[in-house]
This record gives C-alpha cells, sequence and structure tokens, in this order.
C-alpha cells in the first residue's frame, strides 16, 4: 500500500486541496482528507485521472510528416491513403514493434495511460498468420501502458467487394477463423493491464451477416464492440447504394446497441439517428485532429449533447498525438456550433470537467475499464502537470483546469501512473 498527496487532485468537477489517494496493489483503496501523517508528497503537482486513448491504430505513426497536401481538386486526400499503403506493404514485424512502442510511449508522455489499440493490420506480406496481433501486445506491454487489443474484422474490400492489394493484410477469412484467433489471444493477455475487445472495421469491410454474428458472440463473451461508422459521406452513399440505406440504420437493422457499443466518428450521422444511438446507450468516439487532419469533416457535437452522448476521445491516426489538444480542439471546433444551437456542454457552464470526462471516464466506459475517475475500487492510473510550467503562469486552482486544456503544453504533462506504476 502507498499514499499519495498532490498539490491539487481532480475530483470530477474540480481541483483541491489536500485531498490524499492510498493505493493497494493496483487500485485505489480510499480517496480523502486526513487518511495518513505521511504520504507520499506530488508538490508542485496537480494529479489527474490518467487520459483514456479509446480509438488508435498505432501503426500509422509511421506516417507522420507522409501524404500531409492539401485537398486535390476533387476534394480527396489520396496522396495519404497512398502513404498508408506503402506503408502496409513495406510493414514486417520489427516495423510495426518500433512504430507502435515508440507512438505508445508517445501516448504516455501527454498522459495517455490506457490505449484502445484498434488493429486491423494482422498479417506480415504471408497475408496470413495474424503475426503482428502480438507483436502489438508485445510493444504495448514493453513500452508499459494499459491497453485494450480492439481486435478488428475485415473481410471485404469495400460493400460487396474482394479485398484488394494491401488489404489483404488486414483479411479475417471467416467469423468462426476470426474467433480463433481472439481465443489464441485470450491466453496472452492478464485481463488487467491487456484484454480484448471486439470490431467490426466497418459496414464497407463487414458483410451485415458477419456483423452481427461477431456481435452476438462479444455480447455473450462481455466484450466491447467498436466499429468505424458514418466517416465520410463516401461511406454512407455506398451504403444507400448496396443496402438501401445509411451505415447507422444498416447497423440497427443487425444489432441490438447497448453501452459496450462504441460508434467511431459519426461524423456525418444524422441528428434523430445519433438521438437513437445515445439513446440506446452507446458510446461516441470523436478524433478531432484525425479528423481535421483527413478532412473528414466536424461531427454534430450539440446533437450528441442534447441527448447526454457518452463522448470519448481517441487519437487515431496518430499524426499527432496529445489528448490536451484533442480535448481543446473538440470544443474550439465546435464552440460556434454549440452558441448557435443555445447548447450548453455542462449545466454550470464550465467546460473543463465535461471535456475531462471525455478524455477519462467516458474512454473508459467505451473500453469496459474500471478507470477514469480518482475514487475507490478504480484502477490506479493518474497522469500529473507542473503546476511551474510556464504555459500554465497566472492559472489559479479555480481557472487552472480550463487553462490546461486551452493553453498548457504537452511538456506540462509530468508523469504518468499505470495501474499504481509510475512510468
Amino acid at each position: 500500500m502507498s499514499l499519495l498527496e498532490a498539490e491539487l487532485t481532480w475530483t470530477g468537477h474540480a481541483f483541491e486541496r489536500g485531498i490524499q489517494v492510498r493505493l493497494e496493489g493496483s487500485r485505489i483503496a480510499e480517496v480523502g482528507h486526513g487518511l495518513g501523517s505521511d504520504p507520499r508528497r506530488l508538490d508542485n503537482r496537480a494529479l489527474l485521472p490518467g487520459f483514456v486513448n479509446a480509438h488508435s491504430h498505432a501503426f500509422q505513426r509511421g506516417l507522420r510528416g507522409l501524404g500531409e497536401t492539401f485537398p486535390q481538386r476533387d476534394g480527396s486526400f489520396w496522396s495519404w491513403r497512398e502513404a498508408m499503403y506503402e506503408l502496409v506493404d513495406s510493414m514486417t514485424p520489427d516495423m510495426m514493434y518500433e512504430i507502435s512502442r515508440h507512438a505508445f510511449g508517445e501516448m504516455l508522455d501527454c498522459g495517455m495511460t490506457t490505449v484502445g489499440e484498434f488493429h486491423y493490420l494482422h498479417h506480415d506480406d504471408s497475408e496470413s498468420g495474424f503475426i503482428f496481433d502480438e507483436v502489438i501486445l508485445d510493444a504495448a506491454r514493453d513500452a508499459g501502458i494499459r491497453i485494450v487489443l480492439l481486435m478488428a474484422y475485415y473481410n471485404t474490400g469495400a460493400i460487396g467487394q474482394p479485398l484488394q492489394g494491401g488489404q489483404r493484410r488486414f483479411r479475417c477469412a471467416s467469423v468462426d477463423d476470426y474467433w480463433r484467433q481472439m481465443d489464441r489471444l485470450e491466453r496472452l493477455v492478464d485481463g488487467e493491464q491487456q484484454r480484448l475487445g471486439v470490431v467490426a472495421h466497418s459496414i464497407r469491410a463487414v458483410p451485415l451477416n458477419d456483423l452481427a454474428a461477431l456481435h452476438a458472440e462479444a455480447h455473450r463473451r462481455g466484450l466491447v464492440f467498436h466499429l468505424h461508422i458514418e466517416e465520410q459521406v463516401a461511406e454512407i452513399e455506398q451504403s444507400i447504394a448496396a443496402y438501401g440505406r445509411t451505415p447507422m440504420a444498416a447497423l440497427f437493422d443487425a444489432i441490438t446497441p447497448d453501452a459496450r457499443l462504441t460508434g467511431v466518428h459519426c461524423t456525418h450521422t444524422a441528428p434523430d439517428d445519433m438521438h437513437r444511438f445515445i439513446d440506446a446507450g452507446a458510446n461516441i468516439c470523436i478524433c478531432p485532429l484525425t479528423e481535421a487532419n483527413l478532412g473528414d469533416g466536424i461531427a454534430d457535437l450539440p446533437a450528441m449533447v442534447e441527448q447526454g452522448g457518452h463522448v470519448c476521445l481517441g487519437s487515431d491516426s496518430n499524426a499527432r498525438i496529445s489528448m490536451l489538444e484533442e480535448m481543446r480542439w473538440l470544443e474550439y471546433a465546435q464552440r460556434l456550433n454549440l452558441q448557435k444551437r443555445g447548447v450548453c456542454i455542462d449545466e454550470t457552464g464550465a467546460i473543463a470537467p465535461w471535456l475531462v470526462a471525455a478524455a477519462t471516464i467516458n474512454g473508459a466506459r467505451s473500453l469496459g475499464l474500471d478507470a477514469g475517475r480518482i475514487k475507490p475500487g478504480m484502477l490506479a492510473d493518474f497522469c500529473t502537470v507542473n503546476l511551474n510550467d510556464p504555459s500554465l503562469a497566472g492559472a489559479d486552482e479555480e481557472s487552472l483546469a480550463a487553462a490546461i486544456i486551452c493553453g498548457a503544453r504537452d511538456t506540462a504533462i509530468a508523469e504518468t501512473c499505470v495501474g499504481g506504476e509510475w512510468r
């Protein structure tokens, strides 16, 4: 057991002084005032729950600086797509390990203690064997980050079309083949530092009958279920052409959404569909930096907030890894929309608690983890902020949360702690 006391501790709505946190093993045992007389003092530090990155493609960290062009005349970003498939075609186990470990290290540096790794690049040039799945687990273990390996099922290159080129490295031959691999991986993870989740990559990559079968088995096993949905207009047009309905409508026909489901992006989801999705208890993961980088669009956050949606955040392509910036640009891109629609993110008028919840509590909910809060029973995952960082000069305890989100540099993140182990 150990006892911590930071100068300021996040309680869920504000920073407070004099809060002590007692750890027992990898979890929080007690939180309160006066728990002990000799705590480990974290001077000049503010203590927050560790940030939860609910959606990452670690291998895409290898694309940083590649394919970074303005849109072409038709509005596409084909240079990025081509660069991605070049990387896929050249990927080896050693490359996958080094790129992923570097990405996970960057995440820890910016306060992310958990990553939901939405993993679909399974195979080396043999196009079989799922060798990269274990490589990702090894990279996360060696970096020291908590991981939920969100194993992606990927079966078609487009709706009803065969896989092409590099997509064959993503291939899952059948639902049965997918679960055989999941059973193998289940023997490798410890259930706490490393867990598994289920992914249907997207409506275009997964036939609806396979999606339904995956979801049913995930539900039986108690596993979270994620998918990309309505990220781009082209996806919606293809779904309407093939199924006569939008991807979200097709999803509702195939499964019954619940709290274990996370829709990633929902950039072009109609408000009525969004309300239905949220009413079912499902989560939405927005990736502001990647969605901006790829020019995908801006999600309708007011429609999500009005219904009390559980919004979390992800680094997606890892073109930039910074939870501070994900929070910052989520709110900045939406500020005018919220004002025009008369939607308040928080009933108190404060933006910081809602954004911190998106980066912590809601991400943990999406990944099925007891994390994201500094309270008894939760995983002992923390990040600290250096109160002496120049980017926070002039902030007091009342303005500190907003100052961190709106103005702090990533250098203000001082330490991370994963399961009681300081990194």
